[in-house]
């Protein structure tokens, strides 16, 4: 495997990669209406706009998954036009999805060298593959990674690692990343970040998808922002700022992002003691009161999202017990949580969040069908009557409430789960992780909506792993740190450094 050279010795003045006037229709939808983007030899560049602004069709046609149908592109100033994702990869060009293409059976050496394998005579040299794998990991910095262990045992930025030296072999000149850090916890990030800037050093091109502007700034060198499949900016990161970024993001200036309203916590709605999962929680108890948005903070794999499962009844709860409105739940099932008023938004809705293939009146009005039903029968035409006014009232972009919800951006699909509880008008809403994948716009909105929620009297549990909206959004806080859930403090008396400092066990005892 050649190894990459220096920065210094990469003409950084010419593009490396340059694409003009990139038009994808699909449909009666215009995807891409003519976007221009330039990358140069070791920068990173981060690629900014909402869900919907086109920027997963051009990385697909970039990488050899779709064709354009108008426009140039150029690499390395020759004229470049992918036949399929292998001739992309052949090319130099890599793409790393946010949800990872790794074999979890297999062990971090297969995956690193899965279909590229050194072999004689129809059988595998293992002591050159496994020396490949090793020279790949030790360019990254991450020489201690064991080869033999199966992937599925590795966190999930070791994951991402593997990924990359995956990419790694085959010498990419462009290496497209997709929201990488949506999984990882704020150590893990740096730890990446220092691999992407070895990377460039080195004179990869990276391409950076995140909402996470932020970490954008931080990170990149250089932006391009695309608003409905169109460039609508482009320029040194150095010399951007983020209120500027936004405003071309979404066409206008999205005045406070977290908003603030008074508002005085009402009786307790929601009151757990002792609650013990299989594996975690360990003895997790705190009070929700009405009106109160009270976050839970922790890195990836502390247990916030076990606890939400078990409290809701998807987990067994081996300890504890559980109160909803002063009554004690006797049985914890999803069934008679929701029949109680507590609803919960899980961590994927792609996965066990929204029906895909059914239709956005489908998915709003899910739990509680029996409202719009006569005798047995369900009323579409009831049915879409509520359905629109939630469609209108929660500014979901869609054709109509009979569209399906795989058709919606990540942001419109996060706004009908939410909607299925309010329409269920749940008193409790658990939210694990609400606005991940979803752009800064989409993010204003929902953080609008839980404010709307609490103002008139509903009761919110905020899990995320994005410290900024937690601190932002919520009017309580406590942190979760290996599977031991601590005390619930006034927003107000947390700072970043000390939500941290409990988070790995730091603060705990004080």
């Amino acid at each position: 495997m050649a190894v990459l050279p220096p920065r210094e010795s990469v003409e950084a003045t010419s593009d490396r990669l340059r694409l003009v006037g990139i038009r994808k229709r699909f449909g009666a939808t215009h995807a891409l209406r003519g976007v221009d983007l330039r990358v140069r030899p070791g920068e990173i560049h981060a690629l900014i706009g909402e869900n919907g602004a086109g920027k997963s069709t051009l990385m697909k046609i970039l990488s050899g998954a779709c064709s354009p149908d108008a426009g140039e592109i150029h690499l390395e100033g020759l004229p470049f036009c992918p036949s399929d994702p292998l001739h992309a990869r052949r090319s130099g060009i890599c793409m790393i999805y946010q949800e990872l293409c790794l074999a979890p059976h297999l062990s971090v050496e297969e995956n690193i060298l899965l279909g590229r394998e050194p072999s004689r005579l129809g059988w595998i040299r293992r002591r050159e593959r496994r020396s490949m794998a090793r020279q790949a990991l030790e360019q990254l910095g991450y020489a201690d990674l064991p080869l033999d262990a199966p992937v599925s045992d590795r966190t999930p930025a070791e994951m991402q690692i593997v990924e990359i030296a995956r990419a790694f072999l085959d010498e990419p000149r462009v290496l497209i990343l997709d929201e990488p850090t949506s999984s990882l916890s704020g150590e893990d990030a740096r730890r990446l970040f220092q691999v992407l800037r070895t990377l460039r050093d080195r004179g990869v091109s990276i391409i950076y998808i995140s909402h996470f502007l932020e970490e954008c700034q931080s990170l990149c060198d250089s932006y391009t922002v695309l608003r409905d499949g169109e460039t609508v900016g482009t320029g040194s990161m150095q010399r951007a700022q983020l209120p500027d970024i936004i405003r071309l993001m979404v066409g206008r200036d999205v005045q406070e992002i977290y908003p603030r309203s008074k508002r005085q916590a009402g009786d307790v709605l929601l009151k757990v003691e002792d609650l013990t999962g299989a594996m975690k929680p360990r003895g997790a108890s705190f009070e929700l009161r009405r009106g109160e948005i009270l976050g839970i903070a922790g890195l990836v794999g502390a247990g916030r999202t076990e606890m939400l499962r078990s409290l809701f009844g998807l987990d067994p709860m081996l300890e504890g017990t559980v109160s909803v409105h002063g009554i004690l739940a006797s049985r914890l099932t999803p069934s008679r949580f929701w029949s109680q008023g507590v609803g919960l938004l899980t961590e994927s809705r792609k996965e066990d969040g929204l029906l895909l293939q059914r239709s956005i009146a489908d998915n709003l009005l899910l739990t509680s069908l029996d409202r719009e039903s006569r005798f047995v029968w369900l009323s579409p035409t009831r049915m879409e009557s509520v359905a629109e006014t939630h469609v209108k009232t929660l500014g979901v972009k869609a054709q109509s409430c009979w569209q399906n919800a795989c058709e919606l951006s990540g942001g419109n699909q996060q706004k009908v789960f939410l909607g299925r509880l309010i329409h269920h008008d749940a008193d409790v809403l658990l939210l694990d992780e609400p606005t991940r994948g979803i752009d800064v716009g989409s993010k204003a909105e929902i953080y609008r909506m839980i404010h709307a929620l609490a103002d008139k009297g509903k009761a919110v549990v905020f899990v995320s792993s994005y410290l900024p909206e937690l601190l932002g959004v919520c009017d309580s806080l406590a942190v979760m740190s290996r599977g031991t859930l601590g005390r619930k403090r006034p927003v107000e008396e947390w700072t970043e450094h000390t939500v941290m400092e409990e988070a790995i066990g730091k603060g705990q005892g004080e």
